[in-house]
């Protein structure tokens, strides 16, 4: 069993209050593709997605960011086709709500993970020099498998994204992936 990971592929890091802007749009119809595709398999998929509070001062990325995926609000609501795949296959899909840029830190997710003998992660979403750049960190920390789908991951920063890439595949052992096929950057 494998497990795919969605990280914070919402409307505020899309086209919202921190956006990837065109990026995020092109890689939407490759995350609803993997998620459909991972759930008809019977792997477990996870969206993990950011959570604030308004005007929390505590909150470290308030002296970085400006306001996102607030409590409450549309902007952290899953952008575009996987919002529709997730209302019509939710049963199949787990929602996980995180407060920090890795989808494990203050989270259950690898008692989760472990707990289903999964071994194998597979990262998609926003944005690839962020949030998920720290959660493949964390998951190289941890012991498990990392995969990549480069075709489903984006940011607002280029050169943060090429050199993210990179960073996954040369540093953390990552398999990477475009158009299904392992490749080699």
């Amino acid at each position: 069993m494998r497990a795919l990971i969605v990280i914070d592929y919402t409307v505020d890091f899309v086209v919202g209050k921190l956006p990837c802007g065109q990026p995020g749009i092109d890689i939407e119809e490759q995350i609803a593709e993997l998620a459909v595709s991972f759930a008809a398999a019977g792997d477990w998929v996870v969206m993990a997605v950011d959570l604030h509070d308004e005007q929390d001062p505590y909150h470290p990325e308030s002296r970085l960011f400006p306001p996102h995926n607030i409590r409450g609000t549309e902007g952290r609501s899953l952008y575009g086709k996987l919002g529709e795949v997730y209302a019509q296959q939710q049963e199949r899909m787990h929602w996980m709500d995180k407060t920090r840029y890795s989808a494990f830190c203050g989270t259950d997710l690898e008692l989760q993970l472990r707990a289903r003998g999964i071994q194998e992660v597979h990262l998609v979403g926003v944005c690839t020099d962020i949030c998920v750049l720290h959660t493949a960190v964390d998951a190289y920390n941890k012991g498990f498998s990392i995969v990549v789908h480069a075709d489903a991951v984006a940011t607002f920063n280029p050169q943060g994204h090429d050199w993210a890439l990179g960073h996954f595949q040369n540093t953390l052992g990552a398999a990477i992936f475009k158009d299904n096929q392992l490749v080699r950057l």
